[in-house]
This record gives C-alpha cells, sequence and structure tokens, in this order.
C-alpha cells in the first residue's frame, strides 16, 4: 500500500478534525439534536442536490439561483466559491455512500484542476481544499493529493514577509496597496494540512504567522473584526482598516465574524496555541452577546447594518458560524462550551426550517435560501449560495460524529 494512502487512513477524518478521542468533548447527553432529526435534514439535502445537478451546464459550477429568471447562475472554476457544490457532494456521500454523488463529485472535479497553478488569488482553500481535499480524505486517490500539494505552493507565493501576511486580491479598488481580508484566515487550514502531508514545515509557518498577524489587526476591542487591513507592501505598516462588503468600515460584517470564528477555532485545532483559542472564544462571545442577534440566532447580513430589523437575514453566516461553535464546544466542559454548543444547535435548528430551508425542489435544487453575498455591491443578495449549503452540511455532518461520541479535535 502506498505511504500516503496509510496516513490518509490513520488520520481518517483529517479534513474536518475528527477523531475518535475518549473521555473529553461534549457529553453525548448534552446533545438535543435527536439523530433522526439530523438524517433528515441530510436526506433532503441529497433530494436537493439531485435536482441541483439536472440544472448545472457542463463545464461549469452552480453558484447561485437567480428569482427573476427561475434559473440556477453558473460560475467559471476561478471563482471563489467554485469548490463548495463538489464539496457538498462528498459530504453527502459520506453521510450516505450514495454511489451517483460520488459518481457526479468526480465528474466535476476535473474543471478546477488547473486552479492548482494559480498564484492569482487566495481562495485556493475555498476552490481546492473543499473539493479536492474532501475527494482525498475519502478516496486516497494519490492524484488528488498531488493536485493539493501543488495548489498550496501556488498559495504560499502570494505570503509577503514584510507583511507578514498572504495578499488577499490583486484588485486594489484604487485605494488599497496590499489589501488581506479576514475571509483569508478560512485558507489556513488548507495549508496546515500541506505541512503535515508533506513533512516541510513552511506552509504551517506561514499559516501560523499569517493568523498571528490577523490577530493583531484585524480585531477590535470588542473582539469583531474589520474586513479589509491594508498594509504597505514594504514595511507592512498598517494603512487603512476597511470594509467592502460590510455596512460600514467600523461594523461588524455578519460573514466576516464568521470567518473569523470558524479561522481561529481550526487554528487551535491544528496547533494548540492558547491564544487561538482565546480568540475563538472571544469572537463566539461578541456574536452571543451582540443586541442585535435574532432570538432564531441567524444574524442580520451586518451586526450594525441600517434599518434593522427590517434587513436582510444571511444564512450563509449562521451555517459558517453554526459548524465553527460545533467545534468550539468540544474544546472545555465549562458553561462556555455548554453556550457554544447549545447555540450551535439553535443555529441548525433554525437553518432547518421556513424560511431557511428551500422547500423540495424549489430554487433549482440548492438547501437554504435568504443569503447575502455582497450588500453593498448589490451582488447575491437574499437568495442561496452554495457556501450557505457547504458549511450547513458540514455542521451537519459534524453534529452526527458528536452524536456518534467523536469529537472535532486535530487528527495529529
Amino acid at each position: 500500500m502506498n505511504i500516503k494512502i496509510t496516513v490518509f487512513k490513520y488520520y481518517g477524518l483529517l479534513l474536518a478534525g475528527f477523531v475518535l478521542l475518549a473521555g473529553c468533548g461534549v457529553n453525548k447527553n448534552a446533545l438535543k439534536l435527536a439523530p433522526t432529526f439530523v438524517d433528515r435534514q441530510l436526506l433532503d439535502a441529497i433530494d436537493q442536490y439531485k435536482i441541483l445537478q439536472s440544472n448545472i451546464d457542463e463545464g461549469v459550477l452552480p453558484r447561485t439561483f437567480s428569482p427573476e429568471t427561475k434559473k440556477v447562475i453558473n460560475g467559471h472554476n476561478r471563482l471563489w466559491t467554485a469548490g463548495f457544490y463538489i464539496g457538498t457532494l462528498w459530504y453527502l456521500y459520506e453521510f450516505s455512500g450514495d454511489q451517483a454523488l460520488r459518481k457526479e463529485a468526480e465528474r466535476r472535479l476535473p474543471i478546477l484542476e488547473e486552479q492548482k497553478f494559480s498564484t492569482r488569488t487566495h481562495d485556493l482553500g475555498f476552490i481546492l481544499y473543499c473539493s479536492y481535499g474532501n475527494a482525498w480524505r475519502l478516496t486516497g486517490n494519490n492524484e488528488y493529493y498531488a493536485v493539493l500539494l501543488t495548489g498550496a505552493e501556488s498559495l504560499i507565493k502570494r505570503y509577503n514577509p514584510a507583511v507578514k501576511s498572504i495578499r488577499s486580491w490583486d484588485q486594489t479598488h484604487g485605494k488599497w496597496r496590499f489589501p488581506v481580508i479576514v475571509d483569508n484566515m478560512m485558507n489556513l487550514e488548507y495549508l496546515n494540512w500541506a505541512s503535515r502531508e508533506s513533512g516541510n514545515p513552511t506552509y504551517g509557518e506561514i499559516a501560523i504567522t499569517h493568523a498571528n498577524t490577523t490577530l493583531k489587526n484585524h480585531f477590535r476591542e470588542d473582539h469583531s473584526s474589520y474586513h479589509v487591513i491594508d498594509y504597505h507592501p514594504e514595511t507592512g505598516e498598517v494603512l487603512h482598516k476597511h470594509t467592502h462588503q460590510g455596512f460600514a468600515n467600523e461594523s461588524a460584517w455578519a460573514r466576516g465574524q464568521a470567518w473569523g470564528l470558524y479561522g481561529y477555532t481550526m487554528m487551535y485545532r491544528d496547533t494548540e496555541k492558547k491564544e487561538y483559542l482565546e480568540q475563538a472564544r472571544h469572537i463566539a462571545d461578541f456574536i452571543l452577546n451582540h443586541p442585535n442577534l435574532p432570538e432564531d440566532m441567524i444574524p442580520y447580513w451586518d451586526f450594525n447594518a441600517d434599518g434593522i430589523p427590517n434587513t436582510f437575514r444571511d444564512a450563509s453566516a449562521g451555517a459558517i458560524t453554526a459548524s465553527a461553535l460545533l467545534e468550539l464546544s468540544t474544546f472545555g466542559n465549562d458553561e462556555k462550551s455548554k453556550r457554544y454548543l447549545q447555540a450551535a444547535e439553535t443555529m441548525i435548528r433554525s437553518l432547518s426550517a421556513s424560511p431557511y430551508k428551500v422547500e423540495k425542489g424549489d430554487k433549482g435544487g440548492f438547501i437554504l435560501q435568504h443569503s447575502v453575498g455582497s450588500f453593498p455591491g448589490n451582488s447575491e443578495v437574499d437568495v442561496p449560495l452554495t457556501y450557505a449549503d457547504y458549511y450547513y452540511v458540514e455542521a451537519l455532518i459534524r453534529y452526527k460524529r458528536l452524536l456518534a461520541g467523536k469529537i472535532l479535535q486535530k487528527g495529529h
């Protein structure tokens, strides 16, 4: 047996950070969602994605659904959202063993392969790790492994040692020199994986350095996050603290808070650095204690948006936050950990019902609706989005593993 396959078998569910550990993590008796409820949501998701599959053109991947044309909007393989549809298929295959889902995932994967050479985007974690990462995790196919390592090498070419960060956008919109967005925390898991699997510490060192720089500069005293920090590319000096998708520079864009929560929870799992756990808890507390968080815990698109409560919710922010809180709840047995679990359960329950859950056969086959891509850009406002589906299904898969007595913990 190939050594990489052996490592894959040993680490099992490494991508999501799942391992069997006794005597720690969430007490199964604390779990309030019934196994039948969780399974029902996943089965419904499978039904929807089989409908979605029939609405996608060849050679492209779904992005959203147009309420005007009543059609699925497809996207090219360079979009940051390109990997989520395939990643969701792999999660649903993991749950069901349905070979039709695996076949569709494998058929669409080659659409993304050329992105392994891309040095023009920081989003290779989203594009490749959510798709090829899940594929390799569940199959051990070394062709997928090779794609992932090549992509990781491409990603670190965007790292600037003076700034101590990975550059987010090449487009500066006429006002930035070296923009770094909080979303970039989500691509660090890919680099941590690459270090573990290749034995080359460089990827993980860059991930840690980037996380430390973000921790230093992105967060306010109340532990909310700016969206964009602009750096001087030669000195690393902070030039601007802005937003691009939030309501205002000083507001708390909901999905940005979710990215930070997920990112630092993951970084603690992968490194055991206490400062990352502390930061994840700070962000979680900011979200859960915010006076503008609705009772169903699905946030408005920005915590400080104009017009609350008469503005849009963001189901994608709710799904990302729920998945992150599930993992965060396993890193302790105190009252805060219990609260994180209970909040995640509320979010999952809310997303699994009207108005967020799509009725069977509706919206082209998407699972969730009422997400917001970019409100200031008037782009993808109050529509289904592939990443909302991905993190919602991930949250359900994580919950199933908790029900099975497994915890979300680092896999090495």
